[in-house]
């Protein structure tokens, strides 16, 4: 249950990172991606920026076609929840269906932090951001974990993200996006193409 010190009070930075790497009723992969950037201009202001369109092989490696990433940041006092709420909204009218953690999907928008807030709190943030790969593809977490726990180690999150928010730091790693970018392995990097 979200606290009521989280609604409504203070804007904060969001950042969302955008996927698809499927049809929807927009197009392609990069329609899609791009649909959705105006789709969230549409519901949370004119003040998103949304990042240059990338070029991304699928997580993990032979899961589906590559994707389209790209990448938003806006301000809003909304809370976590509410925001969540409605970016699984605009999933669904994209089509997107959730059968297969990390399958192929018509478009993903993963929250992927709220200003410096760390949800539920250090401790569960923190054992979900020490998974294992192998335990990450068979368990999900069943409540929102703030910031994404696995922000630092993706590229296709990270590249897209240098570009709308890279002095946001992750409030408790007290990296810089740019930092969490520099400390990628350059295979990584190499495999996300500016569009």
């Amino acid at each position: 249950m979200e606290q009521p010190f989280l609604r409504g009070t203070i804007e904060r930075l969001i950042l969302v990172a955008l996927g698809s790497n499927g049809d929807s009723p927009y197009g392609g992969a990069r329609a899609t991606v791009q649909g959705a950037g105006e789709v969230l201009r549409a519901a949370f202001g004119d003040g998103v920026a949304i990042s240059r369109l990338f070029a991304t092989p699928a997580f993990p490696a032979g899961s589906g076609p590559d994707f389209v990433n790209a990448a938003a940041a806006f301000h809003s006092a909304a809370a976590p929840g509410d925001i969540l709420t409605r970016l699984h909204e605009i999933e669904a009218e994209f089509g997107r269906t959730r059968r297969k953690r990390w399958g192929q999907r018509s478009l993903d928008l993963d929250l992927i932090a709220v200003g410096d807030l760390v949800l539920p709190d250090p401790v569960t943030q923190a054992h979900w951001r020490d998974l294992h790969l192998s335990e990450q593809q068979r368990k999900a977490p069943e409540e929102l974990i703030l910031p994404h726990p696995r922000i630092q180690d993706r590229a296709f999150v990270l590249v897209p993200l240098a570009d709308v928010a890279d002095g946001w730091r992750h409030p408790e790693l007290g990296l810089t996006v740019a930092q969490m970018y520099a400390a990628c392995p350059e295979p990584e990097i190499a495999g996300v193409k500016s569009l």
